[in-house]
């Protein structure tokens, strides 16, 4: 049974705004001058490697940025350029917020539960409504649009709309599948987050958690709280120090507040379950945090899993040693580190497990998929000079109020949709 990677295409707004709280990468970058054309090449080349190692791979869309509807909601008036200057000089940062291309991280596009878990024998997918965030929350109905219109096939897919956004939900990056194989009934971990008097808020809502399971028809769910340490840290989503794929958890020590209990349950209820687990006093929470390391894609290959990490888990040699242990360990089926240059996406926060969302499918279910937003070689050569000719190379803070650079990455997001032969009204937009 084949996982579709549904990863994120870099847009041409990527900028540098430290608009996520609790994001240590991405407000200790904030005002750094961004490469949006470098961003989107890197996560191509990213999705090339996953698709080499065997895996479907398709991509969702860059929203249509910079939201000047956001802008006229919050009482700006007049033409395009009129609304873009005043936002610049009354309040830059909802401005920024107006450009963000945080839709990039499709982990946060949707929670996915497979047609293995559910009553109903369907794939469910809920998409969040990513509420904690102002930046984030403009994002669902743009993404809801996109999931209705890969996965319209209703005898095989059921597409929801947010859970309220009293409660916020954070979708994939705060849920985990394990089973003993992608077509075999799994138990879904739905991580939630607390932190009680913290710095940084806690994204995800236990009652979003619980809402999905319920939407989705799960039969075997696991509510886990994210340790308020973890949080504190950096580690504002779970994906940040913890994934699972098939019978593994890939986790660090201090990722879970009941840490004893998870794992109990997990060894009941998993079928060969395997821990493999990063030692404090090994890898600190902190070096998990600024290395990604847990935020590695964690695929399955022919033999084994491989894991895809960032450049900065590599840099880190206290990390690097840890993971050599771990692939030469014959204890656990992770075989094979593969490192990729990812610092564009990882300067705002998000590294490869962000960057992609994960849709368990047998073969007839990925022949339901709209092939508008799957990829092959042809598309991945197609995208890429797309790219070079469309992207700019650079965005400085002062570039969000040019009108010009408004007008080039609009050109550029039509391009993309000709070359994908998506109309804009199948996204509901004019």
């Amino acid at each position: 049974m084949p996982e579709l990677q549904l990863d994120g295409l870099v847009g041409p707004t990527h900028n540098y705004a430290g608009l996520s709280l609790g994001n240590l990468a991405a407000t200790s970058n904030a005002g750094a001058v961004s490469a949006p054309r470098a961003a989107a090449l890197q996560g191509i080349a990213k999705m090339r490697l996953v698709h080499a190692l065997g895996a479907p791979q398709g991509l969702l869309l860059p929203h249509d940025r910079p939201n000047l509807g956001l802008l006229r909601a919050m009482g700006f008036a007049g033409d395009d350029r009129q609304v873009i200057a005043a936002a610049a000089n009354e309040d830059p940062q909802l401005l920024a917020a107006a450009w963000s291309a945080s839709s990039m991280w499709t982990a946060n596009a949707a929670t996915v539960s497979p047609a293995a878990d559910t009553m109903d024998g369907r794939t469910h997918l809920t998409v969040a409504n990513l509420a904690t965030m102002p930046h984030r929350a403009q994002e669902w109905p743009g993404t809801l649009a996109q999931l209705r219109l890969a996965f319209a096939d209703s005898r095989h897919f059921a597409v929801h709309g947010p859970v309220p956004a009293s409660f916020g939900d954070e979708g994939a990056a705060n849920h985990m599948r394990l089973a003993p194989a992608h077509d075999a009934p799994g138990v879904e971990v739905f991580v939630y987050g607390v932190n009680q008097g913290g710095r940084f808020p806690a994204r995800q809502h236990p009652r979003a958690s619980m809402a999905v399971a319920r939407r989705h028809g799960v039969r075997h769910a696991i509510m886990a709280p994210q340790a308020d340490a973890a949080i504190e840290a950096g580690a504002f989503h779970n994906d940040v120090v913890a994934v699972a794929n098939g019978t593994v958890l890939f986790a660090h020590e201090q990722a879970f507040a009941d840490r004893q209990d998870l794992l109990d349950r997990l060894d009941r209820q998993v079928p060969g379950f395997c821990l493999v687990e990063a030692p404090a006093d090994e890898v600190s929470l902190e070096e998990a945090v600024s290395s990604y390391l847990f935020n590695a894609a964690l695929v399955t290959v022919e033999d084994g899993m491989a894991l895809v990490l960032p450049q900065e888990a590599r840099d880190n040699p206290r990390v690097w040693r840890w993971l050599q242990r771990v692939q030469q360990d014959d204890g656990n089926p992770i075989q094979h580190l593969h490192v990729r240059d990812l610092r564009e996406s990882m300067r705002n926060g998000g590294g490869p497990a962000c960057l992609r969302l994960r849709v368990q499918l047998t073969d007839e279910e990925v022949a339901a998929v709209d092939p508008r937003f799957l990829l092959d070689k042809d598309r991945f050569d197609r995208l890429e000079a797309l790219i070079e000719r469309w992207w700019p190379e650079t965005i400085a803070p002062a570039d969000l109020g040019n009108p010009d650079l408004m007008q080039q990455c609009r050109a550029a997001r039509a391009a993309l949709l000709d070359l994908l032969g998506i109309a804009p009204a199948e996204l509901g937009e004019s």
